[in-house]
C-alpha cells in the first residue's frame, strides 16, 4: 500500500473524489445538477459501508495493540516493524501513543478507500439509472451488493489477523500472569 502523508493525502483524496464526481456533474441536466451531487453525497454519507471497514479495522488493530502492552512492559519486542523504534522487526516497540496514532492513521486511509469506492459506486449507479430508469431497483440492488462486498472484504482483510492476535495475546498473557 502506498502511504501518502499529511496534506498531500487529503489533496489526493479530494482530487480523486472530484474526478469521480465530474462525469455525473457534467452529464446532469442544468436543473438536475444540484440534486445529482446532493443525492450522491447524501447516499455516501448515510451508507454504513462507507465507515464500517475503517471502524472494524481500527477496533481489531487497537485490540491487538492493547493486548500487546503487557508484553512490552515485561521486556518483549514488537514483531511488526511499523510499530518499532528502529523500523525493523523484533525490536523495541514505539510508545503506546505513537502506536495509537499509527492505528488511527491507518483507519483514516481505510476510510478514504471506502469513501472513494462508495462515491464511484454511487456515480456509476446514477449514470446507469439515468440511462435505464426502468431498471432502477436492479441497479440499486447491484450497487448495494458491490458496496457491501467491498466493505466486507476490506473489514475482514484488515482486521481478522488482528483479532486472532489479540485473542492469542490475551491467552498467553493470562498464562504468563501478566496484567
Amino acid at each position: 500500500m502506498v502511504r501518502v502523508k499529511g496534506w498531500t493525502r487529503q489533496i489526493v483524496t479530494a482530487l480523486a473524489i472530484a474526478i469521480v464526481l465530474m462525469p455525473a456533474y457534467a452529464s446532469a441536466q442544468e436543473s438536475d445538477r444540484g440534486s445529482a451531487v446532493g443525492s450522491i453525497f447524501k447516499r455516501v454519507v448515510f451508507d454504513p459501508t462507507t465507515y464500517a471497514p475503517a471502524v472494524i479495522a481500527y477496533d481489531g488493530t487497537m485490540r491487538d495493540w492493547n493486548t500487546s502492552q503487557p508484553f512490552f512492559r515485561n521486556g518483549y519486542n514488537e514483531r511488526n516493524e511499523r510499530f518499532t523504534l528502529s523500523g525493523l522487526p523484533n525490536d523495541r516497540p514505539v510508545s503506546y501513543e505513537v502506536g495509537r496514532r499509527k492505528v488511527l492513521s491507518d483507519a483514516f486511509v481505510t476510510l478514504e478507500m471506502s469513501l472513494i469506492n462508495n462515491v464511484s459506486s454511487q456515480v456509476f449507479e446514477r449514470v446507469l439509472i439515468d440511462r435505464f430508469p426502468e431498471r432502477r431497483k436492479l441497479v440499486r440492488t447491484i450497487g448495494w451488493i458491490e458496496r457491501t462486498a467491498f466493505a466486507s472484504f476490506m473489514a475482514y482483510h484488515l482486521s481478522a489477523q488482528h483479532y486472532k492476535q489479540a485473542a492469542a495475546n490475551q491467552a498467553y498473557a493470562q498464562q504468563m500472569g501478566f496484567k
